[in-house]
C-alpha cells in the first residue's frame, strides 16, 4: 500500500506471513519500497503497520533486522505483532525489550558484575548485600 509520508511515499509489503498461536503473535517479513529516501524509521513503519493490521497498541509491534538493498530504494526486515504486552514481555529477548523501552538496561560492565558476585561469595549472611551497596 502507498503511504504518503514526510519526504515521499513508501510501500510496505508483507511476505511469509504467519500467525503464531503458541507465542500469541503475527510474524512476517517486511519489504519496504522507498524510492525518494535513504531509509524509513522504525517508528514510521510501526504506525503504518498499526493501521494496516488494525493494532490497538502500537507498542506491541516489534521491528528488527532491517537491511537496505544495495543502491537503496528497498529495505527488508522482520516484524512481530503481539496480541498483548504480557505476551511480548514473555517471549521477546531482553535487548529488544530495552530498545522498545519496556525493560531497563543492566548498568556496569560484565567484569564489574562478576567481581562483585565473587566478592559476595566470600561473605556470609546479611553481609553479602552490604558489599555492593557501600559504594553508593
Amino acid at each position: 500500500k502507498e503511504q504518503p509520508t514526510m519526504s515521499g511515499a513508501i510501500t510496505v509489503r508483507t511476505r511469509k506471513f504467519l500467525t503464531n498461536r503458541l507465542l500469541a503473535r503475527k510474524q512476517m517479513i517486511l519489504d519496504v519500497h522507498h524510492p525518494d529516501r535513504a531509509n524509513v524509521s522504525k517508528a514510521e513503519l510501526r504506525t503504518v503497520l498499526g493501521k494496516q493490521f488494525k493494532v490497538k497498541d502500537e507498542q506491541n509491534i516489534v521491528l528488527f533486522g532491517f537491511r537496505t538493498a544495495f543502491g537503496g530504494a528497498k529495505s527488508t526486515g522482520f516484524a512481530l505483532i503481539y496480541d498483548t504486552k504480557e505476551d511480548m514481555l514473555n517471549s521477546e529477548p531482553k535487548y529488544r525489550l530495552v530498545r522498545a523501552g519496556l525493560a531497563t538496561r543492566i548498568e556496569g560492565s560484565r567484569k564489574q558484575r562478576r567481581e562483585l558476585k565473587n566478592r559476595r561469595k566470600k561473605a556470609r549472611g546479611t553481609k553479602k548485600m552490604k558489599i555492593g551497596a557501600s559504594g553508593k
